[in-house]
Order: C-alpha cells, then structure tokens, then sequence
C-alpha cells in the first residue's frame, strides 16, 4: 500500500486556465480520503495527475515518500474505478475481472487464481458466468472493484462511483462500497460533488473549489468548524444561513446586528471581539441551530413566518431577516401561520463569524479549542 501526497501542485491549460492551484495534502497508508468539491473545481485534473494520465504543471506527486511525476501510469500501481463502472458489456463477469491481468500476459493458472480469490472476496462466485449486461447496478459495482484490485493496487482511485444512480440505491451502495473498501485496506482516494458521500465514508475530506483547497479534515470537523464561509455553505443540508452583521459593545457587553435583529453575545464570543478589530462581518448559522418558540424569550429575536414545510420528522420554516431568507430546521410537526412573528435563538456553541474580504472563519483556532 501507499501514502499518496500532492506537495504545490498546480495544472495549468492552455489559455492559462488555473485548473489546480498550488494544493497539497497527504492521504495516509490506508486511508479513505475524499476529494470534495462542485464541478469544475479541480477535484478530476488532480486525480488524474495522481494517475498520471495528465501531466503536472508544477509541484510533485509523492508515493511513500517517492517522487512519480516522471513515472509513466502503469508504473504507478493505481487502480480507477469510473462512474460509469467501464464494464465491457458482452464479456462475462470473471472476464471482465480478468482482462487487466491478460493484457499482462500473465499466465492463465496466475489469472484464474487472482479472479476467483477477488470473486470470493466480493461475494461475486455465484455470478461469475453471468454477462455484464445483465447486472444489476450493485453487481456491477462489485465487478467494476473487483476488476481494480484484482492488480492488487497500492492506491485506488474512485471518480463519481455512485453518483449517477438514483438516491435510494446511493444510499445502499455507500454502505456496501464503505464495507468493501475496509476489507480491502486500500489506500483509497474518493472523488465526488455529493457532500453526503464524503460526510458518509471519509475518514477525512479535503474540500476543493476553484482549483483551491478550502479545507481538510474529519467530516465532524469540517461540519461544525469549517474553515471558510464556502465550506459552511457547502457542508449541510439544508445549507447554513449567512447575513452581514455588526458587533457593538454596550455597557461592556457584546452585541450582534443587522437590520432585522440584534442579540447579546455570550462569554465566550465576547472575549474573542475583544481581541478583534473587525466589527462589519458575516455571521453563519445552520439551520438545526436556530430554534424557534411561540413566544418572547431572553436574548431572542423576532422573526415573520415566509414559509413552512413539514417533513415528517422534522419541520423546515423560511423566516425572512430583512430583505434575505433565513431557514430553521426543527423536530416535529411545527406550524406556525404564513406572517406570523414568532422568536428565534441562535445556539451560540456553533455559530460562525467569517470575514469579508476573504471569507475566512475569523475564529477558526478558538472554535477548534473549544
């Protein structure tokens, strides 16, 4: 197996075109590691540099330590899996997992041992006669791994594996597929757009967007402290409520405003602006924190009712903040009128205070030592 490390990496195109920009990190021996990003974000150009099918602009590629920039794809030892699985549809099920190993030339003896020993692996034995064609979608999965790691790979690249299946059959291949790939113990590099993959099977997440690294770390982690107003939009669903607010301090207390409310922070942001110049900067809050009552509190705010959904277990209610939306994710079937005022409580253990210019977490470090 392999550590896989891209050191300031960059890929240009021609016309200038900034494809991956300056990104490093290091998927550890072993590691689920997913690349997470829109579309066009870099997140393809960099596994194919990492598989050697795209030539790098600058910076290196590291296998265990060992520069492969100069080092042609089938001397790398990297598997792919596609989203469109690439099963060659008249062929069997154990001559698609055989075919990488025929055009080695490997002997037949060689070739039949390696099949049936991955078709054990995959619970595939039963199907090995079966044609390509007639699989279904978790068969062809299974084949699709099975046809990779058959060349017993040091890293193995997964690029949209699932993401063009429907989300009931998503959702049951994220588990097979996690299942799969522990048992294998493969260095395993994950590309997707779907945020819900990567939160679902990454032991840790390196989020993309235009051809930058946003941020890396555990799902829990980028989920409840993320590192750029980006990441917090990206990250969730429903996404994170931004608005542009104001600190003022009053009577040696902390207050945040905007047009639409004004509330006292508590302690601990309170000694974070006290070390702070900024006081114009953009507050963001998920949804699941922002709770709601029928009634006045301390420290809440008063806001119109736009709109409600009830989703069985859960209720999502669009409240307007000036001229934005903002929406409050609660538990149980809640239905307050369309117009209707009702208060607000921001959960002050994760709201996030991010920088206009930039859009950086101003309280990353604190938030992480908390």
């Amino acid at each position: 197996m392999a550590s896989v490390e891209l050191r300031n990496v960059w890929k240009i195109y021609k016309g200038d075109v900034e494809a991956v920009k300056n990104v490093s990190w290091k998927c550890e021996d072993r590691e689920f590691f997913s690349i997470l990003g829109p579309s066009g974000c870099g997140k393809s150009s960099s596994l194919r540099m990492i598989a050697g099918l795209e030539e790098i602009t600058k910076g290196e590629i590291i296998f265990n330590d060992r520069v492969v920039n100069h080092l042609r794809p089938k001397e790398r030892n990297v598997a792919m899996v596609f989203e469109n699985w690439a099963l060659y549809p008249n062929l069997s099920v154990y001559e698609n997992i055989a075919f990488p190993l025929r055009a080695r030339n490997m002997p037949k003896n060689i070739i039949d041992e390696k099949v049936k020993a991955a078709a054990r692996f995959l619970d595939l034995e039963g199907i090995l006669h079966k044609n390509a064609q007639r699989l279904s979608g978790g068969e062809m999965q299974r084949v699709s791994i099975g046809r990779a790691i058959v060349r017993e790979p040091d890293v193995l690249i997964m690029d949209e594996p699932i993401s063009h299946l429907d989300a009931s059959l998503r959702a049951r291949m994220r588990e097979e597929l996690k299942t799969q790939v522990s048992r294998l113990g493969v260095t395993t590099l994950y590309i997707t757009h779907d945020q819900v993959e990567s939160m679902a099977m990454a032991d840790r997440i390196a989020v993309m967007n235009q051809g930058e690294i946003q941020q890396i770390g555990t799902p829990l982690e980028i989920y409840h402290h993320p590192y750029t107003e980006f990441v917090a939009g990206f990250i969730g669903e429903p996404p994170a409520n931004f608005v542009d607010v104001e600190v003022f301090v009053e009577k040696e207390k902390h207050f945040i405003k905007c047009s639409a409310f004004s509330f006292e922070l508590n302690k601990f942001w309170s000694k974070q602006f006290d070390s702070k110049r900024e006081n114009r900067i953009r507050m963001g809050v998920r949804p699941e924190d922002i709770g709601i009552s029928f009634e006045a509190t301390e420290n809440c705010c008063g806001l119109l009712v736009d709109f409600v959904e009830i989703q069985g277990d859960r209720t999502i209610i669009t409240l307007k903040v000036g001229d934005q939306l903002f929406l409050s994710e609660v538990l149980g079937d809640i239905r307050p009128e369309t117009g209707q005022t009702i208060y607000v409580k921001f959960n002050q253990d994760n709201i996030h205070f991010f920088s206009l210019e930039d859009g950086k977490n101003l309280f990353f470090d604190a938030e992480m030592k908390s």
